[in-house]
């Protein structure tokens, strides 16, 4: 099988053209196994998961030309898991960092919990992204927020969290849900009033539509300034 591999600017990232399937994968921490049915190809004993943009909205972001600084040793805290797909391509990345995975609804914590177990990196975390107070003790300050919760008062949650766990100079990724904040106004419009609550905290790095993958979301890319900024 000719398959043309080819490392990307993140850890364990790579863009991969094999027998006419073509798109990013990570190398898979655990072999052998796959979380969502996503195809895993083997090339010189190493697997490689594909990694679908319409499953994942950080692939999205990166399918459409932005990679994020998500780097081996990160500790993450990952607001709005759900059942694992891009939190598992996360531990493949990442590897000696801890990526803390918090999820509200049980259904989908059930899955969650499945994804984790063989992964050493992947901590499940059962609780409300609005009272970070309930995980204050489990997961202490990190590298990087990435959240994806479909709630109205998204950036409210993020600014809690990021002011809790976020250190002085790192990354939130915010995956912006515009419908749940606002159906009745113009995405362009709820993303900018969102942005702008986020300005006193962060400063902006990039904000990105990812359509088509996902309508009606964008990604927010933002380094924090620290408390009392």
């Amino acid at each position: 099988m000719q398959q043309n591999i080819k490392p990307l600017k993140m850890p364990h990232l790579f863009k991969i053209n094999s027998s006419g399937r073509s798109g990013i994968a990570t190398e898979n921490l655990v072999t052998g196994t796959s979380v969502y049915g996503e195809i895993v190809i083997n090339d010189d004993d190493i697997e490689y998961r594909m990694w679908d943009p319409k499953r994942s909205k950080l692939a999205a972001l990166i399918t459409k030309g932005y990679v994020p600084q998500i780097t081996n040793g990160l500790n993450v805290l990952y607001l709005g898991a759900a059942a694992g797909t891009t939190a598992s391509h996360m531990s493949d990345i990442i590897t000696s960092g801890v990526i803390f995975a918090v999820e509200f609804s049980s259904q989908p914590m059930t899955k969650l919990i499945r994804v984790c177990e063989p992964r050493r990196n992947l901590v499940p975390i059962f609780a409300d992204a609005y009272h970070p107070e309930e995980y204050l003790l489990m997961v202490g300050a990190v590298d990087m927020i990435y959240q994806d919760v479909a709630q109205r008062d998204q950036v409210e949650i993020a600014l809690l969290n990021s002011r809790t766990f976020l250190k002085k100079g790192a990354t939130l990724i915010l995956m912006l849900k515009t419908r749940s904040i606002d159906s009745t106004a113009k995405p362009a419009d709820v993303v900018e009033h969102e942005i702008d609550k986020l300005k006193n905290d962060f400063s902006i790095v990039k904000c990105l539509d990812l359509r088509p993958f996902h309508k009606g979301h964008h990604a927010i890319i933002a380094k924090y300034k620290g408390i009392g900024s």
